[in-house]
């Protein structure tokens, strides 16, 4: 338990940075301020202005308590360098155990989860619940929330799971997302309205680590040189197109700059895309050239596939846990319903296509047919695919090379969906309106929230109570997923409560939310390479 002198010195610690980092060596204990490094608690870290809301402070921990926490799920993680077969080809990469994704993390909404990280990697890491409300002190963004778990420490997150939904988890340290650091975590509701015969839990990725010596670190190296004036031309769209059609991307030839001083000492050959297009994203649709996507960790050469019977109906929870990559989604000779996005339920839509941006989640319905069919997650203007198979009977599998024809039949995105009427957010005007303009470019890799980088001691100050309408504008000539810590927000009136939302180049997207969980929340691109060469930023509640 905590002694009311170490409560008293970390207060007053925290009080005077108004950040309340967290140092994240535990012991092992549930107590997640047990074991905790308190020389640094000592200093005002990171620093930043006084008067907002600490992560660990007296707010939190009352807006924990009226989550009722309940019965603890206990699991122990390890992430940890490994060796990982995608399918007829290794990698060595880093992951959590030797799977990938991760194991799935299965809670029941209630609960405690009571999740021990132990840090086995050659660098520090962290780890962020993508997706959920949950308290402050456990989001886990080093430097903001807390301090990095250390090389060879351990950490406790132990928070209450306030509502049911697909979530997934994934490091906020550096570009280690785009390694093999992630898994789902999906919060069942045991008063689930639905009714379905089995379930899939999808995870897309695109995937670069460990192939011909490249990794995400040697990426970002050679993005954040910039592209000069190639990165002028490469934003404009490439080739262009039609809707429905990919388009040819490739990347630059040579060697990635800087490639040979990354952490791991490798080197690889070009990463950097030019010339990949989409219409469906507004132009230009990524700066990565990843060699490899994947369904659940496998190969569209090797595939994983799901078993059912003709006439089942089956739940398929949609998770884009990639780096730089939308994915458009169909299912071979199906229509899907959408029964969720980003965790919450909405008015069932029927479609054949999806498109996913990266944290994007969707959970769909379909009715299986008999034979074997292709689910296909197409890389946005990429011109490369995953793919997954569903077999109810015989036939010959799909291959690689399979694009079933929904994917250019009618596609849904998150702005024609309607939240349920049990979740819908209440009509009110904002009281405040933070207005965050998408700003920069690949020519100099000068992302940004208003013309500023990335500094944690800027907030954007809020209140408890309030309507916030954020205000995103982009003024650039790329898409970007854009996702809030901590919080769903809601898409326009009666629009679907989501976390994670799109936003075109060109265009301005209003979303509103109740400011209902208090702390410091990261606001941030999540195509990992912008938000690492300055697209994020912060929201702080006054105390």
């Amino acid at each position: 338990m905590r002694t009311t002198t170490r409560r008293t010195v970390l207060g007053a610690a925290l009080a005077a940075a108004g950040s309340g980092l967290i140092a994240a060596c535990s012991s092992g204990s549930s107590d997640p301020m047990k074991g905790m490094d308190h020389s640094s608690m000592n200093r005002a870290e990171p620093g930043g202005p006084a008067g907002f809301v600490a992560p660990n402070g007296p707010e939190v921990a009352a807006a924990e308590a009226r989550r009722k926490p309940g019965p603890e799920r206990k699991v122990a993680l390890t992430a940890t360098e490994t060796t990982l077969d995608l399918g007829g080809r290794t990698v060595r990469s880093w992951a959590y155990g030797d799977r990938l994704p991760g194991q799935e993390v299965r809670a029941t909404v209630g609960d405690t989860l009571a999740l021990t990280l132990a840090n086995h990697l050659p660098q520090p890491t962290s780890l962020h619940w993508h997706g959920l409300a949950l308290r402050n002190d456990m989001d886990g963004v080093p430097g903001l929330t807390q301090n990095a778990v250390r090389a060879g420490a351990s950490f406790d997150y132990r928070f209450a799971l306030s509502r049911p939904g697909t979530y997934w988890f994934h490091p906020h340290s550096g570009v280690q997302q785009d390694r093999g650091l992630y898994a789902p975590l999906i919060v069942e509701d045991p008063k689930e309205p639905l009714r379905y015969d089995k379930e899939w839990v999808v995870v897309l990725d695109d995937w670069v680590d460990g192939v011909d010596g490249s990794t995400p670190d040697a990426v970002l190296a050679e993005l954040a040189t910039g592209m000069g004036d190639m990165g002028d031309a490469g934003a404009m769209g490439g080739t262009g197109g039609t809707g429905g059609m990919d388009h040819s991307g490739h990347s630059m030839p040579g060697t990635a700059p800087g490639a040979g001083s990354t952490p791991t000492g490798a080197t690889g050959p070009s990463r950097m895309l030019m010339g990949a297009a989409s219409p469906l994203l507004g132009g230009d649709a990524g700066d990565v050239a990843h060699p490899f996507h994947l369904v659940n960790g496998r190969l569209a050469t090797a595939p994983e596939t799901f078993t059912a019977k003709p006439g089942d109906r089956i739940r398929i929870r949609l998770i884009n846990a990639g780096g730089d990559t939308a994915y458009r989604v169909a299912l071979g000779g199906h229509e899907l319903t959408v029964t969720h996005t980003d965790g919450f339920p909405v008015e069932p839509a029927t479609t054949q296509a999806l498109l996913l941006g990266m944290g994007e989640r969707y959970d769909v319905l379909v009715t299986a047919k008999d034979g074997a069919f292709p689910l296909t997650a197409l890389a946005e203007g990429k011109n490369a695919a995953a793919l997954a198979v569903l077999r109810t009977g015989g036939g010959a599998a799909p291959d690689a090379s399979t694009r079933p024809a929904e994917l250019d039949g009618r596609l849904l995105t998150a702005g024609q969906l309607k939240a349920d009427p049990g979740v819908r957010l209440p009509d009110r005007a904002p009281d405040r309106t933070v207005a965050l303009e998408l700003t920069g470019g690949m020519a100099k890799a000068d992302w940004a929230f208003n013309g500023r980088k990335y500094d944690p001691a800027q907030r954007h100050p809020v209140a408890a109570g309030e309507r916030v309408r954020l205000e995103f504008r982009n003024s650039t000539a790329m898409w970007h997923p854009v996702h809030l810590h901590g919080h769903s927000f809601a898409l326009g009136a009666g629009g679907p409560r989501k976390d994670t939302a799109i936003v075109l180049p060109g265009t301005t997207l209003a979303v509103d939310f109740d400011a209902d969980n208090p702390g410091l929340w990261m606001v941030h691109c999540h195509n990992v390479y912008h938000a690492e060469t300055g697209m994020m930023t912060v929201l702080g509640y006054r105390a």
